[in-house]
């Protein structure tokens, strides 16, 4: 019999009709049931929230962050456990969620230790006798809502700093993968933190989403996600002049030039288009490659993916998990059959695997297409998938141009040994998130996370930028 998950609202576990959570790398396994929450028990959640938020607010700043450290101490003892339930919810290999519950316990202690500074600003006035100065303050009810590819973590990165600013909080994470997200309520509540100032509702997006920003007490809303509902979730916060916080799509470069490590290129390419199954936001989807190298570049990506190991991601040796969902293969497939229809064969991959235990799960091939050009589908739409588009450019400025000749600006990496033409790319590469010499995806949480142009709307997430969107501040003129 599956273990139920029950909704958490006002400091109660809440029970009602429920809806499973299956196994990507094997359908055969239902993770877990969870009740589908209504969008009745959205406006009690916030209600909960709002009756929670003049207690905790007034709650000192390090008395909050010492919650966020109880908290994190306890996911840290069920560290191998949730890895476990994140690769069989989400499908990533077991070395990759242990990678990321990590990241979500350090995020909590980093953040629990802002609780002692929540810094502020002092500065001398022009007058006589006049003392200025202006300190921080939470903004009240925040809704979050979380993506299925990194549960654990964005739970984490968005819920800790709202908490220790002060705010009391809603989190509505992507019904294909809720656990994780519910490992951190359910620790919150071990660690004490009041009632009301957590709560989680599980269920459909479409339902939840608009009752959460409907909802009177509701003052903000931090979002990552597809550009559609960002976009959706834009227009009907603004209406209530709501703070929000988007963070969406990419479609992420790599530039590869002739003078780079050769064999680093190539593993920073293939790791970053092909591992989590292409799944990340941050993923490289293009890479864009000078000419003098093109053809041994590319012979040198399809050897190595063709050695990558797809499967399920309990299981040691793999590289390579399922995609997360029945859709998400669908589009996968949909991806590819395009890039066929337009820019020929793939190198390698391009099929769904079937037979065995691959009949149980939702895998593709890792493929490669070559000679990509700029208006062709997959140099233009994020996949989600790993699909590597790659694209021949004739010298340094051509793959800039290439690079930038795109809607979205979340992540771009270079791979050169030439100074020069990295700070080139620093300053001129329109993305809000820049590697050299690693892959475009994996980042840390102690600097600000986000894109420009189509990618992102609002204030950056992680490191200290992220206490500029969960606190206001209060500007104080004294005279004595």
């Amino acid at each position: 019999m599956s273990e139920t998950f029950r909704n958490y609202i006002n400091g109660e576990w809440v029970d009602g009709p429920t809806f499973e959570n299956r196994n990507p790398a094997n359908t055969d396994e239902v993770v877990g049931l969870f009740v589908k929450g209504s969008a009745a028990d959205m406006e009690t959640a916030v209600a909960a929230a709002e009756a929670a938020f003049p207690a905790w607010s007034n709650t000192p700043g390090p008395a909050r962050g010492a919650l966020l450290f109880k908290v994190a101490d306890i996911l840290d003892r069920k560290f191998e456990a949730i890895a476990a339930d994140m690769t069989r919810e989400e499908g990533k290999t077991l070395p990759e969620a242990k990678g990321e519950v990590r990241r979500a316990i350090n995020i909590f202690r980093y953040f629990g230790s802002e609780g002692s500074r929540l810094p502020g600003h002092l500065v001398p006035s022009e007058r006589d006798r006049v003392h200025m100065f202006a300190i921080r303050k939470p903004i009240g009810v925040v809704g979050l809502i979380t993506p299925w590819n990194f549960p654990i973590a964005i739970p984490a990165w968005k819920l800790a700093p709202a908490l220790v600013c002060g705010n009391t909080v809603v989190i509505k994470p992507a019904s294909v993968s809720p656990l994780c997200a519910w490992r951190i309520v359910e620790a919150c509540h071990e660690a004490g933190i009041p009632k009301g100032v957590v709560n989680f509702v599980a269920g459909s997006g479409a339902t939840l989403g608009a009752a959460m920003v409907q909802a009177k007490g509701l003052k903000a809303i931090s979002f990552t996600g597809s550009c559609a509902v960002g976009e959706w979730l834009h227009t009907e916060a603004s209406k209530r002049r709501l703070r929000i916080q988007l963070e969406m799509g990419g479609k992420n470069p790599t530039i590869v030039l002739a003078d780079c490590d050769f064999a680093s290129a190539v593993e920073n390419v293939v790791n970053a288009a092909m591992f989590s199954t292409g799944q990340k936001c941050t993923a490289t989807s293009r890479a864009i490659v000078e000419d003098a190298i093109y053809d041994k570049f590319v012979a040198a990506v399809v050897e190595r993916t063709k050695k990558l190991k797809v499967g399920n991601g309990m299981e040691a040796g793999i590289d390579i998990g399922p995609a997360v969902d029945a859709d998400q293969l669908k589009t996968n497939l949909r991806y590819i059959e395009i890039g066929k229809k337009e820019c020929g064969a793939p190198l390698c991959g391009g099929n769904q695997l079937t037979g065995g235990a691959f009949d149980k799960g939702y895998f593709v091939e890792p493929t490669v297409f070559a000679d990509v050009k700029e208006e062709h589908t997959l140099a233009q739409e994020e996949v989600f998938g790993p699909v590597l588009a790659i694209m021949r450019a004739k010298d340094f400025a051509d793959c800039m141009r290439i690079a930038n000749n795109i809607p979205f600006g979340l992540s771009a990496s270079i791979q050169t040994s030439s100074l020069s033409r990295a700070f080139d790319f620093i300053y001129g590469m329109e993305a809000g998130l820049l590697t050299v010499n690693l892959p475009s995806a994996g980042v840390e949480y102690q600097l600000p996370f986000g894109g420009t142009k189509d990618s992102s709307f609002g204030p950056k997430e992680q490191g200290p930028a992220a206490m500029d969107f969960y606190s206001d501040f209060k500007t104080i003129y004294l005279k004595y």
